[in-house]
C-alpha cells in the first residue's frame, strides 16, 4: 500500500480548530457569533429562476453549499477510484461486504432514531416530521486521524473504515435533499449537470488513442473545460433542490484519469498528470482552509442547547450504528463475504464500531435539509459533538489491548 497523503491529517486538524474556535466564540459572544454567519449577503434571498427557492446566501450557507462542494469532490474521486480502477479497493464483487456493513449501520441509526423520537414524543421538535436523515453521513478525515491511531497507515481495517464512511457521507447527502420534508425539488434543473457531464466526457474526457495525435493529446489533458463543467453541475443541482455540496459529483466520472489507483488518499497521485489527479492535487491547501470555514460556521457546540434530539442523535449514532454495522457483518461471516477488505478479525471490528460512531462533517453537512433550523438542529448538533467522544474511546480501549 502506498503512503496516505498527509493531507488528511491537516484536513482533521483544519476542522477540529474551526470547530473549537466557533465553540469559544459562541458560548463567549453568542449574538455576535450568528450575526456574522447568519449575516445575509445578498439581501433576503436569491432569484428564485436561478437557484433553489428559499436559499438564505449567508456566510454560513456559502461555505456549506459552495465550498464544501469541493471537499466532497475530493472524496469522492477516491471512491470513484476504488470502484472503477484496476485494482481498486471495491472493484467488482468486493464492493458487496463494505456496502452492507455500511447499509447496516444506516439502518439501525435510521431505526433507532424514529424509536426515540417516537417514545419522548419529540416529533413537534422536528415541525411534523421524523428527521430521519438527520443521523446518516460518516466522518472522513475524523474516522482517519483516530483510524490512524488504533491501526496504522496499512491495515485493512482502516481502509474498510475509510471506504464505509466515504460512501455513507455520498449516500447521505444525497438521500438528504431527495427525502428531506423541507427540500422544494425541482428535477428539470438535472438536465444541465447530465448535459455538462456527457458534453465534457464526448470533447475531453474520452480515452483517446495513442496514435491520436498530439493535439487531440494536449486537448485531452486540459483542467478548464471540466472547471467549466463542474461550475454548471453545482448551478443545476442547486436549482433542482439538492445539496450543493454534491454539486460537482455528477461530473467526476468524465474527467479523464489514469487507468489504476495506488489506494485510497495515496500521496503518490501527486505525481500523476491525468487531469483528475492534477485537479484534486490543486484542491488539497483550498480545502484545507475550507474545513476550518466549515468547523467555523457548522461546529459551534453549545451546551445549553441539550434537548430530546441530543439524546435522539447519540442513541442513533452510539447503538444504532454499530448495532447495523455488526449485525451485517455477522451475516456476511455467515453467509460468505468477499475481498481482502472484509478479511478483518472480531477485534479489528471491535474497534471499529466506536470510530464508525463518531460522526460530525456528514451529518453536520445536512441538518440544514434535514432538521427546521434553530433549537432542533442545535440540540442536534450537540448531540453530534458529544458522538465524537466514541473516538478516543476507542483508541484507549485499542492500548488498554496492546
Amino acid at each position: 500500500m502506498y503512503r496516505i497523503s498527509p493531507s488528511l491529517n491537516r484536513f482533521a486538524m483544519a476542522l477540529l480548530a474551526g470547530a473549537v474556535a466557533a465553540t469559544f466564540w459562541v458560548n463567549l459572544s453568542p449574538a455576535s457569533y450568528y450575526d456574522v454567519i447568519e449575516w445575509r449577503i445578498l439581501g433576503d434571498h436569491l432569484p428564485s429562476g436561478l437557484l433553489s427557492p428559499g436559499l438564505l446566501l449567508t456566510p454560513a450557507s456559502l461555505v456549506s453549499e459552495a465550498l464544501m462542494a469541493l471537499f466532497v469532490a475530493i472524496i469522492g474521486k477516491e471512491l470513484w477510484e476504488a470502484v472503477v480502477m484496476e485494482r481498486g479497493p471495491l472493484a467488482g464483487a468486493q464492493i458487496a461486504g463494505p456496502m452492507m456493513l455500511m447499509l447496516g449501520g444506516m439502518a439501525g441509526a435510521v431505526l433507532v432514531w424514529g424509536v426515540v423520537v417516537a417514545i419522548f414524543g419529540l416529533a413537534q421538535d422536528l415541525e411534523g416530521s421524523w428527521g430521519w436523515t438527520a443521523p446518516l453521513g460518516g466522518d472522513v478525515v475524523l474516522a482517519y486521524l483516530f483510524g490512524r491511531l488504533i491501526f496504522g497507515g496499512g491495515h485493512p481495517a482502516l481502509k474498510l473504515l475509510l471506504l464505509i464512511a466515504i460512501a455513507e457521507l455520498l449516500l447521505a447527502l444525497t438521500l438528504g435533499g431527495l427525502l428531506a420534508p423541507i427540500s422544494d425539488l425541482r428535477p428539470a434543473w438535472l438536465l444541465l449537470p447530465l448535459f455538462a457531464a456527457l458534453a465534457v466526457w464526448w470533447r475531453y474526457g474520452r480515452p483517446l488513442l495513442p496514435q491520436a495525435g498530439l493535439r487531440l493529446q494536449a486537448r485531452a489533458d486540459a483542467i478548464w473545460p471540466y472547471v467549466i463543467a463542474g461550475s454548471l453541475s453545482w448551478c443545476g443541482v442547486v436549482a433542482a433542490g439538492l445539496p450543493g455540496a454534491i454539486g460537482l459529483l455528477p461530473v467526476l466520472p468524465a474527467i479523464a484519469h489514469a487507468n489504476r489507483s495506488f489506494g485510497l488518499f495515496a500521496e503518490a497521485e501527486g505525481l500523476l498528470h491525468d487531469p483528475l489527479n492534477r485537479l484534486a492535487h490543486l484542491l488539497l491547501w483550498p480545502v484545507t482552509g475550507i474545513l476550518f470555514l466549515f468547523g467555523l460556521t457548522a461546529g459551534a457546540v453549545d451546551p445549553g442547547a441539550f434537548g430530546g434530539l441530543t439524546l435522539a442523535m447519540i442513541a442513533a449514532l452510539w447503538l444504532g450504528k454499530p448495532a447495523g454495522v455488526w449485525l451485517a457483518a455477522m451475516a456476511l461471516q455467515r453467509f460468505g463475504s468477499s475481498g481482502p477488505l472484509m478479511a478483518i478479525t472480531r477485534g479489528d471490528l471491535v474497534l471499529l464500531l466506536p470510530l464508525m460512531a463518531a460522526a460530525f462533517t456528514g451529518p453536520a453537512l445536512g441538518l440544514g435539509w434535514s432538521l427546521p433550523p434553530g433549537v432542533a438542529a442545535e440540540a442536534a448538533r450537540l448531540g453530534l459533538a458529544l458522538s465524537l467522544l466514541a473516538a478516543p474511546l476507542a483508541v484507549l480501549l485499542a492500548r488498554r489491548r496492546g
